[in-house]
């Protein structure tokens, strides 16, 4: 899985068109699936959104999805979760200080960030994770929240 994280970041501006061509299709879909079904189809798509972000992000589903903002790292990776940049500790190497064998997060976000056409949105506080929406579909939130 790390090692598809890392050709993520590296293939950013690939996966942010994707995700800005897809993303309108997808929500408007599942706009209408709520609407029929209510969330009685919760569990299966939430396992499908946990499925194609674990391959690609190595995603932890934290219910409030920030790759599009982060250079397509997701920053719950980060052993101290931290969500707005870097905790201070990165070695200079780029690498975390609590597992020094993987690529801070952060490090990774910026680069990806960096090759992205919207990349200067890493650049905005993200707000901290609700933790009792762990587990939960963020593109389910999408469509419920417009």
């Amino acid at each position: 899985m790390y090692s598809v994280r890392l050709w993520s970041v590296r293939h950013s501006r690939k996966l942010e068109w994707v995700y800005n061509t897809l993303n309108p299709v997808v929500v408007t879909m599942l706009k209408g699936v709520v609407k029929v079904f209510g969330n009685r189809l919760d569990r299966p798509i939430t396992a499908v959104e946990a499925a194609a972000k674990g391959l690609f992000f190595d995603c932890k589903m934290c219910g409030d999805c920030a790759l599009s903002k982060t250079g397509m790292s997701c920053p719950m990776n980060c052993p101290k979760t931290i969500r707005n940049g870097p905790c201070g500790g990165v070695r200079e190497n780029g690498h975390c200080e609590v597992k020094p064998e993987m690529r801070c997060v952060w490090v990774a976000a910026w680069d990806g960030a960096s090759r992205m056409k919207g990349g200067d949105a890493i650049k905005q506080a993200n707000f901290a994770v609700d933790h009792s929406k762990r587990g939960t579909s963020s593109w389910l939130k999408m469509a419920r929240d417009d």
